[in-house]
């Protein structure tokens, strides 16, 4: 009996001594995850008010906010960094809130749990604790000029300055710990005899999917810095990095995922790196010099086009080296797998290609680019929008492997040697794309009066395909998907007929099914996705592990 008491005077003593570590991890944790925002010693520009001119159009002096026929918002913003910061969050107060709201909803639908959500969240804070060194003091000051416009309403994740800033390694930390096909871009150039008038055409689609209402308030942003070129963006609300961006020296720049490791401790956002290139540098070199200073905690592929050099490389940058690749030809094509000397034979990049739908994808963007050798900026277009498979192959709507994968935040094509840049209109690719010119924007002096700032003789129509049986019945598809998601009930005949090509439409038919206990129709839709163009090897793995456990329920 005292032996018994002994051991739980011990075991009490263990777990006491357990509870105080980590109550002690825990105020650490809070303590190093509060970051200060920069030291900014003129911050007048807070008491800067917008001027409403009605019909969502705003300016703050030169600068001016404005919602375009097309559905596109149009911002200009000029001046020093914190002033930058403070002028685009007043003028576009209400899509930094939105966004924000849209992001925690998401977050809520995947993480039910309030608990585990603040766990994430001092975790994530506490990932992100040494983030404000690998930031240019320029960066943080804007940023924090743009926290001031966010809400109050979600201090509980963190102050402004450090909610805005965590979400600018967003990106990063979305494909470094998940791998999905929430960042599984395409983007290509040509130029010289590759080209109808030999003139470069950069084309990308920005395949980042964090729910649709992320990509409801698009911003085609345009900066004229203190300091630097003049560039432009498309980014939303909060969001001073780029991902598709030019500047006014003719050198476009966008980024695509490559398969990286579970990082261990922040670096410097990607997004910010490809904003750092478009604002300072003027051609390859340069931006190779600004992309080899920063520490990044991610794999990625900036693809560089630049009129001063009449061609485009793609940047591979690993969180350790940096390689770059230079087809030495009048074309190149970047999906999710690096293709330079450095890393393409690397465990990681071969897996990558094995297991992902990064080579697919690769291989049908080739066969489009080498089927029409005289480019334009339509056809360039019509690459952008192509939803099948190799050799046309139909491999249903939404397919991974596809360069439409109808997900894209963005598509955008630009034309550095004219300074033409063309953005894409909702849904998705398949609306209007349409043109600015950077040399007209950043003459302006100003925006006296709400009008169109686009060149409307430039606009590409929308894809007929929006007006075709098969995109109506995608729509349901997207529906019956949502629904599932939602813990509704749907008719799993009706998911396959909205989508027939689709494996993936009946893989959610034989999981719905499953979870129904309705083992036979399961069975069946599982052997049918195996007859489909599946996107990736973990997904079929899942199908067959399924197929498995049937068997053994059935045996």
């Amino acid at each position: 009996m005292r032996s018994l008491k002994k051991i739980g005077k011990v075991l009490l003593y263990f777990i006491g001594i357990l509870l105080l570590l980590l109550i002690c991890f825990y105020i650490y944790v809070k303590a190093v995850s509060n970051v200060k925002p920069p030291n900014v010693k003129d911050k007048s520009a807070l008491n800067l008010k917008r001027v409403d001119h009605g019909n969502g159009f705003y300016t703050i002096g030169d600068n001016w906010f404005r919602h375009s026929k097309s559905g596109l918002y149009e911002l200009y913003v000029e001046g020093k960094p914190f002033d930058r910061g403070v002028i685009n969050g007043k003028l576009t107060k209400e899509l930094v809130v939105r966004q924000e709201e849209h992001f925690a909803d998401q977050i809520f639908k995947m993480i039910p749990s309030g608990f585990i959500r603040s766990f994430l969240k001092d975790m994530i804070g506490f990932f992100n604790r040494n983030l404000p060194q690998y930031v240019t003091e320029e960066d943080k000051e804007e940023i924090y000029g743009i926290s001031a416009s966010a809400s109050p309403a979600f201090q509980y994740l963190g102050t402004n300055y450090q909610r805005i800033l965590n979400y600018h390694a967003a990106h990063d930390i979305g494909h470094a710990v998940q791998n999905l096909a929430l960042v599984g871009c395409t983007s290509f150039a040509t130029w010289g005899s590759h080209s109808a008038d030999s003139s470069m055409i950069m084309g990308r689609n920005f395949d980042f999917w964090v729910g649709d209402k992320f990509s409801e308030d698009k911003i085609v942003a345009f900066f004229n810095p203190s300091s630097g070129h003049k560039f432009m963006i498309i980014t939303w609300g909060g969001f001073i990095g780029a991902v598709s961006g030019m500047n006014d020296q003719g050198l476009a720049v966008t980024i695509n995922a490559a398969k990286s490791d579970i990082p261990t401790s922040s670096a410097t956002p990607v997004s910010l790196v490809t904003r750092e290139i478009l604002q300072y540098a003027g051609n390859i070199s340069e931006a190779i010099a600004i992309a080899k200073k920063r520490k990044m905690f991610v794999s990625e592929s900036f693809l560089v086009a630049s009129a001063a050099d009449h061609k485009a490389v793609i940047i591979e940058k690993t969180p350790t080296d940096l390689d770059v690749y230079d087809p030495h030809q009048n074309y190149i094509l970047c999906t999710n797998h690096f293709q330079g000397k450095e890393f393409l034979h690397t465990k990681k990049n071969q897996q990558q290609i094995s297991e992902s739908a990064s080579e697919y994808r690769y291989q049908r963007l080739k066969e489009l680019v080498d089927a029409d050798r005289h480019n334009t900026v339509p056809a360039t277009v019509a690459i952008l929008r192509d939803r099948k498979g190799l050799n046309g192959k139909d491999i249903g709507e939404g397919n991974e492997k596809a360069i439409n994968q109808m997900i894209a935040h963005h598509s955008v094509v630009f034309e550095p040697e004219k300074r033409l840049v063309w953005v894409s209109t909702s849904p998705w690719q398949l609306g209007e794309y349409v043109a600015y010119d950077l040399n007209k924007i950043f003459a302006m002096k100003g925006l006296a009066q709400n009008r169109e700032v686009i060149d409307s003789a430039l606009t590409i129509p929308p894809d007929p395909y929006l007006l075709t049986d098969t995109f109506r019945l995608f729509e349901k598809y997207r529906k019956y998907k949502q629904d599932i998601a939602d813990g509704k009930q749907v008719v799993p005949d009706s998911i396959v007929a909205s989508n027939p090509y689709f494996y993936n439409a009946y893989v959610l038919a034989a999981d719905y099914a499953f979870k129904q206990h309705n083992y036979t129709r399961a069975l069946h839709w599982y052997k049918e996705a195996l007859t489909k163009v599946i996107a990736t090897k973990p997904e079929e793995e899942h199908i067959q592990k399924q197929i498995q456990k049937i068997k053994s329920l059935q045996e």
